[in-house]
């Protein structure tokens, strides 16, 4: 008589209300996002989802998405960091001085600047995992101190225009012929770009899967997994149609992508990832386990010093002016996009995707209110609701389990 394998391919098959329940917090701020879109493309009368606005959407959230990439890593590891604004605001400064005021080569220029990004995460690094300050204490300090030196290089005054080719990366798009499609213009590169993406998320979801069976990893019904796979390469091909229908793809949208399949990858496949999460969930097992915590807390603001530089640039060039006031309030828009997203407040929780979707609930809801004439006054009383709403939903969960 054969033996019965406990672990044959179905035994891991768990059933849908089973899956859905262990993902709780992912679905949960997916529904939000898409109930939040409907709710504003009916309430602005279609304007939401118009490609031109659809287009705006992306170009102002996409650097508030790039930062929280680095930010998730940061609060995962149990810390968080005040002074990204301000980086953002004196980065931009010195792409400004050095390309505008000195003439510098653009490319030589972004590369300084995202090596000073590194610098400063460097700096505050340092103190937090070598001398233990606290990083509450540490990052409001630099917030301070680098709003400071961004008043004094730039003297209270605008520096711009930037060069042409340096703007590129932040307003530019994909270069491709328009070509008809369904009656409407399209670009060409984009679309193919469009069509050819979610096939390659299909593969390697699958693949996932397949290795999750292998390792007798729990996994959804395979009805549900291709439904899924199909919604969310649906919401792709639409979302990528609009985008090409105007300009096409900006190009900032694709260093994003490229961004957040790095930084998925890392924390789901690499040794480094799984590290700062155990840190995260419990630092002093971590430390006696022989990893070294302080070379891992001291990466983690590296890591956003320099996404922090990137996206000063980005905004910069979105302005097409350096300008003492930017930054103003990023770091909380960034911290509440990975709380929302699903980041624990005592670190070792949180996932790219779910501050990705942290990120553009607060961009849509920013973008929505902002159509339909809601005051400053009123969009910031919202978005704390959200937030404080999105943390109680962490601390329920955790206290019912």
């Amino acid at each position: 008589m054969t033996p019965v394998n406990p672990t044959t391919e179905e035994s891991n098959v768990v059933s849908v209300a089973d899956y859905i329940r262990g993902n709780i917090r992912e679905y949960g701020m997916l529904i939000a996002l898409v109930a939040i879109m409907v709710f504003f493309q009916f309430y602005t009368g279609g304007i939401l989802f118009k490609p031109v606005n659809l287009t705006n959407l992306v170009l102002q959230n996409s650097f508030i998405v790039i930062m929280a990439l680095g930010m998730l890593l940061v609060i995962v590891a149990g810390h968080i960091d005040l002074s990204v604004g301000s980086i953002v605001a004196f980065v931009g400064a010195l792409a400004a001085i050095f390309t505008v005021t000195w003439g510098m080569n653009f490319w030589v220029a972004g590369l300084i600047c995202l090596i000073v990004g590194g610098i400063i995460g460097a700096a505050q690094g340092y103190f937090i995992a070598y001398h233990r300050i606290p990083s509450f204490i540490v990052t409001l300090a630099g917030m301070l101190i680098f709003r400071g030196l961004t008043l004094t290089v730039l003297a209270g005054k605008n520096i711009g225009p930037f060069p042409k080719e340096f703007q590129v990366i932040s307003t530019g798009f994909l270069p491709g012929d328009m070509i008809d499609i369904f009656g409407t213009p399209v670009q060409s590169t984009s679309l193919i770009l469009t069509v050819i993406l979610p096939v390659i998320l299909f593969y390697l979801a699958w693949r996932r899967r397949k290795v999750n069976e292998s390792h007798g990893i729990d996994v959804e019904p395979l009805g549900f997994f291709i439904g899924q796979n199909l919604v969310v390469s649906g919401a792709i091909w639409w979302l990528g149609y609009q985008l090409s229908s105007y300009r096409g793809l900006p190009n900032v949208l694709v260093v994003m992508l490229v961004l957040i399949a790095i930084y998925a990858f890392v924390t789901k496949r690499t040794t480094v990832g799984r590290r700062i999460y155990a840190m995260g969930g419990n630092e002093k097992a971590t430390k006696l386990s022989g990893i070294n915590t302080q070379r891992l807390s001291f990466y983690t603001f590296v890591n956003m010093g320099v996404l922090a530089g990137l996206a000063g640039m980005i905004v910069a060039l979105r302005l097409n002016s350096a300008t003492p006031k930017a930054g103003v309030g990023f770091e909380l828009d960034v911290i509440a996009a990975c709380f929302i997203g699903g980041a624990s407040a005592s670190g070792g929780v949180g996932k790219i995707t779910g501050a990705v979707i942290g990120a553009f609930i607060m961009g849509v809801m920013n973008n929505g209110m902002s159509i339909v004439g809601l005051g400053i006054d009123f969009q910031q009383m919202v978005k704390g609701a959200v937030l404080l709403a999105a943390v109680f939903f962490d601390v329920y969960n955790k206290n019912k389990g």
